[in-house]
Protein backbone atom coordinates (compact mmCIF):
# COMPACT_ATOMS: atom_id res chain seq x y z
CA UNK A 1 0.00 0.00 0.00
CA UNK A 2 1.37 3.38 -0.98
CA UNK A 3 2.08 5.74 1.87
CA UNK A 4 2.06 8.82 -0.43
CA UNK A 5 -0.36 11.54 0.44
CA UNK A 6 -2.99 12.46 -2.14
CA UNK A 7 -4.66 15.85 -2.11
CA UNK A 8 -8.36 15.37 -1.57
CA UNK A 9 -9.44 18.35 -3.69
CA UNK A 10 -7.27 17.81 -6.82
CA UNK A 11 -6.56 14.14 -6.46
CA UNK A 12 -2.86 14.79 -7.10
CA UNK A 13 -0.09 13.29 -5.01
CA UNK A 14 1.90 15.70 -2.88
CA UNK A 15 5.68 15.81 -2.60
CA UNK A 16 5.60 14.57 0.97
CA UNK A 17 6.80 17.87 2.36
CA UNK A 18 4.63 19.63 4.88
CA UNK A 19 5.08 22.94 6.63
CA UNK A 20 2.52 24.37 9.02
CA UNK A 21 -0.15 22.17 7.47
CA UNK A 22 0.69 23.24 3.91
CA UNK A 23 1.58 20.58 1.34
CA UNK A 24 3.02 20.95 -2.21
CA UNK A 25 1.38 19.21 -5.16
CA UNK A 26 3.66 16.97 -7.17
CA UNK A 27 2.40 18.06 -10.60
CA UNK A 28 4.47 16.79 -13.55
CA UNK A 29 6.27 19.34 -15.75
CA UNK A 30 4.49 20.32 -18.98
CA UNK A 31 5.56 18.05 -21.82
CA UNK A 32 6.61 20.98 -24.00
CA UNK A 33 8.98 22.10 -21.24
CA UNK A 34 10.44 18.60 -20.87
CA UNK A 35 11.07 18.27 -24.61
CA UNK A 36 12.62 21.74 -24.68
CA UNK A 37 14.94 20.67 -21.88
CA UNK A 38 15.95 17.55 -23.81
CA UNK A 39 16.55 19.70 -26.90
CA UNK A 40 18.92 21.96 -25.00
CA UNK A 41 20.89 18.92 -23.87
CA UNK A 42 21.17 17.72 -27.49
CA UNK A 43 22.16 21.25 -28.58
CA UNK A 44 24.88 21.37 -25.93
CA UNK A 45 26.28 18.02 -27.04
CA UNK A 46 26.25 19.12 -30.69
CA UNK A 47 27.90 22.43 -29.79
CA UNK A 48 30.64 20.64 -27.85
CA UNK A 49 31.32 18.46 -30.90
CA UNK A 50 31.24 21.30 -33.45
CA UNK A 51 33.16 23.97 -31.53
CA UNK A 52 36.20 24.03 -29.21
CA UNK A 53 34.76 23.42 -25.79
CA UNK A 54 36.14 20.44 -23.89
CA UNK A 55 39.30 21.26 -21.90
CA UNK A 56 42.19 18.82 -22.04
CA UNK A 57 45.47 18.78 -20.14
CA UNK A 58 47.35 21.24 -22.36
CA UNK A 59 44.68 22.58 -24.74
CA UNK A 60 41.07 21.90 -25.72
CA UNK A 61 39.18 20.01 -28.39
CA UNK A 62 39.28 21.82 -31.74
CA UNK A 63 35.72 21.03 -32.82
CA UNK A 64 34.62 19.69 -36.20
CA UNK A 65 34.10 23.20 -37.63
CA UNK A 66 37.66 24.28 -36.84
CA UNK A 67 36.46 27.60 -35.37
CA UNK A 68 39.00 29.75 -33.52
CA UNK A 69 38.16 33.14 -32.01
CA UNK A 70 41.89 33.79 -31.64
CA UNK A 71 42.44 33.21 -35.35
CA UNK A 72 39.49 35.45 -36.21
CA UNK A 73 40.87 38.22 -34.01
CA UNK A 74 44.31 37.88 -35.55
CA UNK A 75 42.79 38.19 -39.01
CA UNK A 76 40.77 41.26 -38.03
CA UNK A 77 43.85 42.92 -36.53
CA UNK A 78 45.88 42.23 -39.65
CA UNK A 79 43.12 43.66 -41.83
CA UNK A 80 42.95 46.79 -39.68
CA UNK A 81 46.72 47.18 -39.79
CA UNK A 82 46.75 46.84 -43.56
CA UNK A 83 44.13 49.57 -43.83
CA UNK A 84 46.02 51.81 -41.41
CA UNK A 85 49.31 51.32 -43.20
CA UNK A 86 48.07 53.34 -46.15
CA UNK A 87 47.38 56.35 -43.91
CA UNK A 88 50.43 55.87 -41.71
CA UNK A 89 52.72 55.86 -44.74
CA UNK A 90 51.18 59.13 -45.89
CA UNK A 91 51.57 60.69 -42.44
CA UNK A 92 55.21 59.62 -42.33
CA UNK A 93 55.87 61.20 -45.71
CA UNK A 94 54.01 64.50 -45.21
CA UNK A 95 54.50 67.54 -43.02
CA UNK A 96 52.05 68.34 -40.25
CA UNK A 97 50.74 71.20 -42.35
CA UNK A 98 50.02 68.90 -45.28
CA UNK A 99 48.38 66.38 -42.97
CA UNK A 100 46.15 69.04 -41.46
CA UNK A 101 45.10 70.23 -44.92
CA UNK A 102 43.92 66.75 -45.99
CA UNK A 103 40.49 66.14 -44.43
CA UNK A 104 40.69 62.32 -44.40
CA UNK A 105 44.30 62.22 -43.27
CA UNK A 106 43.63 64.85 -40.60
CA UNK A 107 40.74 62.85 -39.16
CA UNK A 108 42.85 59.68 -39.07
CA UNK A 109 45.72 61.57 -37.39
CA UNK A 110 43.36 63.06 -34.80
CA UNK A 111 42.01 59.60 -33.94
CA UNK A 112 45.51 58.14 -33.63
CA UNK A 113 46.74 61.15 -31.71
CA UNK A 114 43.83 60.98 -29.26
CA UNK A 115 44.70 57.37 -28.49
CA UNK A 116 48.40 58.15 -28.04
CA UNK A 117 47.51 61.15 -25.87
CA UNK A 118 45.46 59.07 -23.43
CA UNK A 119 48.35 56.64 -22.95
CA UNK A 120 51.30 59.04 -22.83
CA UNK A 121 50.12 62.60 -22.10
CA UNK A 122 46.98 62.34 -19.96
CA UNK A 123 48.86 61.57 -16.71
CA UNK A 124 50.14 65.17 -16.73
CA UNK A 125 47.75 67.14 -18.93
CA UNK A 126 44.60 65.26 -17.91
CA UNK A 127 42.32 63.03 -19.96
CA UNK A 128 40.60 66.12 -21.38
CA UNK A 129 43.91 67.99 -21.87
CA UNK A 130 42.75 70.68 -19.44
CA UNK A 131 46.00 70.46 -17.48
CA UNK A 132 46.31 71.34 -13.82
CA UNK A 133 48.63 73.16 -11.39
CA UNK A 134 52.02 73.20 -13.12
CA UNK A 135 50.72 71.42 -16.23
CA UNK A 136 49.52 73.55 -19.19
CA UNK A 137 45.96 73.49 -20.45
CA UNK A 138 46.15 72.44 -24.10
CA UNK A 139 42.60 73.54 -24.90
CA UNK A 140 43.19 77.28 -24.57
CA UNK A 141 45.21 79.60 -26.80
CA UNK A 142 47.97 80.31 -24.27
CA UNK A 143 51.20 78.72 -25.56
CA UNK A 144 54.60 78.97 -23.91
CA UNK A 145 56.47 77.85 -27.03
CA UNK A 146 54.01 78.67 -29.78
CA UNK A 147 50.69 77.15 -30.81
CA UNK A 148 51.12 76.63 -34.56
CA UNK A 149 51.53 73.12 -35.90
CA UNK A 150 55.31 73.26 -36.34
CA UNK A 151 55.85 74.70 -32.85
CA UNK A 152 53.64 72.08 -31.21
CA UNK A 153 55.44 69.34 -33.12
CA UNK A 154 58.84 70.60 -31.93
CA UNK A 155 57.68 70.78 -28.32
CA UNK A 156 56.28 67.24 -28.39
CA UNK A 157 59.26 65.81 -30.24
CA UNK A 158 62.03 67.40 -28.15
CA UNK A 159 60.35 68.28 -24.88
CA UNK A 160 61.11 71.09 -22.47
CA UNK A 161 64.22 71.12 -20.30
CA UNK A 162 64.73 67.44 -21.09
CA UNK A 163 68.38 66.47 -20.61
CA UNK A 164 68.17 63.52 -23.00
CA UNK A 165 67.49 65.66 -26.09
CA UNK A 166 69.93 68.24 -27.42
CA UNK A 167 67.17 70.13 -29.23
CA UNK A 168 64.90 70.47 -26.23
CA UNK A 169 63.42 73.84 -25.28
CA UNK A 170 65.59 75.48 -22.64
CA UNK A 171 64.66 78.50 -20.57
CA UNK A 172 64.64 79.04 -16.85
CA UNK A 173 63.36 82.01 -14.95
CA UNK A 174 66.07 83.16 -12.52
CA UNK A 175 65.35 83.36 -8.82
CA UNK A 176 65.00 87.03 -7.86
CA UNK A 177 65.23 86.48 -4.10
CA UNK A 178 68.82 87.79 -4.19
CA UNK A 179 67.94 90.64 -6.59
CA UNK A 180 64.71 92.04 -5.18
CA UNK A 181 64.01 92.49 -1.50
CA UNK A 182 60.76 91.36 0.04
CA UNK A 183 59.05 94.71 -0.45
CA UNK A 184 60.10 94.94 -4.10
CA UNK A 185 58.91 91.39 -4.72
CA UNK A 186 55.48 92.20 -3.28
CA UNK A 187 55.30 95.32 -5.41
CA UNK A 188 56.18 93.45 -8.61
CA UNK A 189 53.64 90.73 -7.73
CA UNK A 190 50.99 93.41 -7.21
CA UNK A 191 51.85 94.97 -10.56
CA UNK A 192 51.70 91.66 -12.43
CA UNK A 193 48.37 90.90 -10.79
CA UNK A 194 47.11 94.32 -11.80
CA UNK A 195 47.58 93.43 -15.47
CA UNK A 196 44.40 91.36 -15.30
CA UNK A 197 42.90 91.81 -11.82
CA UNK A 198 42.45 94.49 -9.19
CA UNK A 199 45.56 94.55 -6.99
CA UNK A 200 45.35 94.52 -3.21
CA UNK A 201 47.18 97.86 -3.12
CA UNK A 202 47.30 100.16 -6.15
CA UNK A 203 50.28 102.06 -4.76
CA UNK A 204 52.26 98.82 -4.49
CA UNK A 205 51.33 97.97 -8.07
CA UNK A 206 52.47 101.38 -9.27
CA UNK A 207 55.74 101.01 -7.40
CA UNK A 208 56.27 97.55 -8.85
CA UNK A 209 55.94 98.64 -12.47
CA UNK A 210 59.46 100.07 -12.73
CA UNK A 211 61.00 97.05 -11.03
CA UNK A 212 59.14 94.88 -13.53
CA UNK A 213 60.48 96.89 -16.47
CA UNK A 214 64.01 96.73 -15.06
CA UNK A 215 64.04 93.00 -14.28
CA UNK A 216 61.22 91.16 -16.04
CA UNK A 217 60.43 92.96 -19.28
CA UNK A 218 63.47 91.50 -21.08
CA UNK A 219 61.66 88.15 -21.22
CA UNK A 220 58.00 88.91 -20.56
CA UNK A 221 57.89 92.12 -22.60
CA UNK A 222 57.11 95.61 -21.43
CA UNK A 223 53.39 94.85 -21.74
CA UNK A 224 53.80 91.53 -19.91
CA UNK A 225 52.49 89.52 -22.85
CA UNK A 226 55.42 87.11 -22.91
CA UNK A 227 57.68 85.79 -25.64
CA UNK A 228 57.11 82.37 -27.25
CA UNK A 229 60.68 82.29 -28.56
CA UNK A 230 61.94 82.25 -24.98
CA UNK A 231 59.12 80.27 -23.43
CA UNK A 232 58.23 83.31 -21.30
CA UNK A 233 54.53 83.14 -20.37
CA UNK A 234 51.99 85.82 -21.04
CA UNK A 235 51.26 87.55 -17.73
CA UNK A 236 48.40 89.63 -19.09
CA UNK A 237 45.88 86.93 -20.01
CA UNK A 238 44.67 85.80 -16.55
CA UNK A 239 45.99 82.28 -17.17
CA UNK A 240 48.32 81.10 -14.40
CA UNK A 241 50.42 77.97 -14.64
CA UNK A 242 52.18 77.92 -11.27
CA UNK A 243 49.54 79.51 -9.09
CA UNK A 244 47.05 82.37 -9.02
CA UNK A 245 47.12 85.44 -6.78
CA UNK A 246 49.71 87.92 -5.55
CA UNK A 247 51.22 85.52 -3.02
CA UNK A 248 51.68 82.78 -5.61
CA UNK A 249 53.18 85.27 -8.07
CA UNK A 250 55.55 86.51 -5.36
CA UNK A 251 56.73 82.98 -4.63
CA UNK A 252 57.36 82.37 -8.31
CA UNK A 253 59.39 85.58 -8.52
CA UNK A 254 61.55 84.73 -5.51
CA UNK A 255 62.04 80.99 -6.12
CA UNK A 256 60.51 79.96 -9.45
CA UNK A 257 59.35 76.44 -10.17
CA UNK A 258 60.46 74.88 -13.44
CA UNK A 259 58.61 72.05 -15.09
CA UNK A 260 60.03 69.41 -17.39
CA UNK A 261 58.41 67.68 -20.34
CA UNK A 262 60.08 64.60 -21.82
CA UNK A 263 61.02 64.38 -25.48
CA UNK A 264 58.63 61.97 -27.18
CA UNK A 265 60.22 61.58 -30.61
CA UNK A 266 62.64 58.80 -29.65
CA UNK A 267 60.01 57.00 -27.61
CA UNK A 268 57.00 57.19 -29.93
CA UNK A 269 58.49 57.80 -33.37
CA UNK A 270 57.95 60.66 -35.79
CA UNK A 271 54.63 59.35 -37.14
CA UNK A 272 52.97 59.21 -33.72
CA UNK A 273 54.43 62.63 -32.84
CA UNK A 274 52.77 64.04 -35.96
CA UNK A 275 49.46 62.46 -34.98
CA UNK A 276 49.77 63.95 -31.49
CA UNK A 277 50.59 67.32 -33.01
CA UNK A 278 47.47 67.38 -35.18
CA UNK A 279 45.34 66.15 -32.27
CA UNK A 280 46.61 68.78 -29.81
CA UNK A 281 46.24 71.48 -32.45
CA UNK A 282 42.65 70.39 -33.07
CA UNK A 283 41.60 70.88 -29.43
CA UNK A 284 40.69 74.48 -30.19
CA UNK A 285 43.61 76.57 -29.04
CA UNK A 286 45.98 75.86 -31.91
CA UNK A 287 47.04 78.81 -33.99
Amino acid sequence: MSDKHVDEVSGVETTGHEWDGIRELNNPMPRWWVWTFYATILWAVGYAIAYPSIPLLTNATNGLLGFSSRADLTQEVETARSTQTVYLDQIAAKTVGEIDADANLRQFAISGGASAFKVNCAPCHGSGAAGGPGFPNLNDDDWLWGGDLESIQKTIAHGVRFDGDGDTHVSEMPAFADVLDAAQTRNVAAYVWSLTKTPSDTEMASAGKQAFLDNCAACHGEDGKGNVDMGAPNLADAIWLKGEGEEAIGRQISAPKHGMMPAWSARLGETTVKELTVFVHSLGGGK
